[in-house]
């Protein structure tokens, strides 16, 4: 909006001719949704109090956990508010960032009521399994439609590591955008156990991309790089800066011992956010490495159940997903939480590295 408003007036007043950089607007993208999130959290916190919007705490989970029990939650609320604004404000308001921040908020809507269900039942049990899977897929559907539908967009997928690789998948392209973000936004859902265990590499994934969509979107780079350009994809920076910058506001309020959970109205919305700009910056296999932790907590997951099936009842770990067998393990939760952050930073280094390595 801000794009639209002041950068035409360049031509008198020379100081708006900032606008026209997206490394300006991507920096304060990422200060105004930090600000928005920082300075609403706590009159947000007190709403939720007041409408007694709190977090029901499984009875299997880790003893530790109880005391959480009636936390405010659905802060996933305030973070979707903060990235929308600041999206609107500073970017240039195209064609892909109406898919990944409409995709985002349809996510954000999933988790909304899934919540909402949870707190009228005071018990753990929102959508059925299968009902939220649905939903997510048709707004998945809807989205890699819209992108695969989209003016000069690219059905090839760039793959790491070989540069001349990169298989055209025509219309089955859109089935595999359903899977890349379906599988971003329940993976950052299984990973949200622990205060600030999931908006930590939410940040660190959202500031990877925002590289990648910058780098996409100049041709110069891109051919330097020799990964796929895409015009106009140089926007997604911003909104990955908003993401990130959403992210940090809300940590501060997330972070041991947690005064705000965001619930899967956040969680959701993060994975699919991410997984959207992984399909729109041509960088959708790099998910799996950028978003590492979001895989392994997944899979530790569906290791846990599928062998706890075949062997009717044996385990492979204390408890899924796999940060709380670390807890069970006697790791207290903030040291659980900076490792896996740790690990998060180790992966989107290696992910950034194979700009080079082709």
């Amino acid at each position: 909006m801000l794009y639209h408003l002041l950068y035409p007036l360049h031509t008198t007043f020379s100081v708006f001719n900032v606008f026209r950089y997206i490394t300006f607007r991507t920096i304060y993208a990422g200060l105004t949704a930090m600000l928005i999130c920082f300075f609403l959290a706590p009159w947000v916190i007190r709403k939720l109090r007041q409408l007694q919007v709190g977090q029901y705490i499984q009875a299997d989970c880790p003893a530790d956990h109880q005391k959480k029990a009636g936390t405010p939650t659905m802060g996933g609320a305030l973070i979707l508010f903060s990235i929308t604004v600041s999206t609107v404000l500073w970017t240039n308001l195209n064609m892909y960032v109406w898919i990944v921040l409409g995709c985002t908020l349809a996510f954000g809507g999933i988790g909304f009521m899934d919540d909402y269900l949870k707190l009228m039942k005071k018990q753990n049990l929102g959508f059925s399994a299968k009902t939220k899977f649905v939903f997510q897929v048709l707004v998945a559907l809807a989205t890699g439609a819209l992108v695969y539908t989209t003016p000069e967009f690219s059905a090839k997928i760039a793959v790491p590591f070989f540069k001349n690789f990169q298989p055209n998948l025509g219309w089955g392209y859109i089935p595999f955008a359903v899977l890349v973000i379906v599988g971003a936004s329940n993976a950052v859902n299984l990973t949200d156990g622990l205060d600030g265990l999931a908006i930590g590499p939410v940040i660190i994934a959202s500031a990877t991309y925002m590289l990648f969509a910058y780098a996409g979107g100049n041709t110069k780079i891109a051919n330097y790089l020799q990964i796929p350009y895409v015009a106009g994809v140089g926007e997604i920076t911003v909104f990955c800066s908003a993401v990130a910058g959403a992210g940090m506001g809300f940590l501060w309020f997330n972070a041991y011992p947690a005064q705000m959970f965001m619930g899967d109205t956040g969680s959701l919305s993060l994975g699919a956010a991410l997984g959207s700009a992984a399909v729109i910056t041509k960088q959708e296999v790099l998910l799996v490495i950028v978003g590492g932790l979001f895989v392994i907590e997944a899979l530790s997951v569906i290791f846990q159940v599928g062998f706890f099936k075949m062997t009717h009842g044996k385990r492979i770990f204390r408890m899924a997903p796999l940060h709380h067998h670390f807890e069970l393990k006697g790791w207290e939760e903030p040291k659980v939480c900076v490792r896996f952050w740790i690990i998060a930073i180790i992966l989107a280094l290696i992910s950034l590295s194979t700009l080079k390595l082709r």
